[in-house]
């Protein structure tokens, strides 16, 4: 967008695309360290485990960042470009973490709640989005008068959340919710992708450029990051709940 440099990093808007990466790293080292505390690790190798996944969490904040800034994601012209391979790189993550031990860890070892409710991040994200919409950085198709409804997954993760966390919601409402917030998750990155100039599909005048600008190329390599492997983290725990795994807990919290 013509626009996507006029903007102070202190104002609310542009100022949730760092406080909220900079949070998901945070949940993503706390959740590390409970995970581990509840498998029954010691409180010292915990805390290194949770050290260690925020540094490498840091380390690909600052990786993405410069990679923004230096205008590596701009180059179109390039076969593959840049940015088509940050996508990947994101989806490949993602899936990564979640499928690994890391990952099994995470899924049965922090209460499905938690899972749950880190998704409430995209209702905050959702509002950014509109506001960078309405001063011209953001194109109509990404925000939800557009063609994105993310904002319901965030919403309804709050609820879903506390009705887990009290037992009083089954699996079938969770997974539901989790499927439902999946597919409105592929949606929104697919008319993200669409909007780039590689493709133009909406138009000259509705180009998704902002992304691969500081501090925008967040939301692509760590809420778009966050939100895919939350999503296959819950599916791992529901699974794990059916098989009635030992370390499974819906409602607990370790102190």
């Amino acid at each position: 967008m013509q626009n996507v440099g006029e903007y102070n990093a202190f104002e609310p808007g542009p100022l949730t695309f760092i406080v909220l990466p900079v949070l998901l790293a945070w949940a993503l080292a706390w959740g590390t360290v409970v995970a581990w505390r509840r498998s029954g690790a010691p409180a010292n190798e915990a805390r290194r485990a949770g050290t260690l996944s925020l540094i490498a969490a840091l380390a690909w904040m600052a990786a993405t960042w410069i990679a923004a800034a230096s205008g590596v994601l701009r180059q179109w012209d390039r076969n593959p470009p840049p940015f088509g391979i940050l996508v990947i790189s994101i989806v490949a993550i993602a899936f990564g973490m979640s499928f690994s031990r890391f990952g099994s860890r995470l899924a049965t070892g922090i209460p499905l709640s938690a899972l749950i409710f880190v998704q409430a991040f995209r209702f905050p994200l959702e509002l950014a989005m509109h506001g960078m919409y309405t001063r011209g950085i953001m194109p109509l198709q990404m925000t939800y008068t557009g063609l994105n409804f993310d904002i319901i997954t965030g919403i309804a993760a709050i609820p879903v959340a506390i009705f887990s966390a009290r037992g009083t919601s089954g699996r079938g409402v969770v997974t539901t919710w989790n499927i439902v917030g999946l597919a409105l998750l592929a949606n929104v990155v697919t008319v993200a992708i669409l909007g780039t100039p590689r493709f133009r599909y909406f138009g000259e005048e509705h180009l998704n450029v902002w992304v691969t600008y500081p501090p925008f190329v967040w939301l692509p390599a760590v809420m778009v990051l966050a939100a895919l492997a939350g999503h296959l983290l819950i599916f791992r725990a529901l699974a794990a709940q059916r098989r009635g795994d030992p370390h499974e807990s819906t409602r607990a919290y370790v102190n």
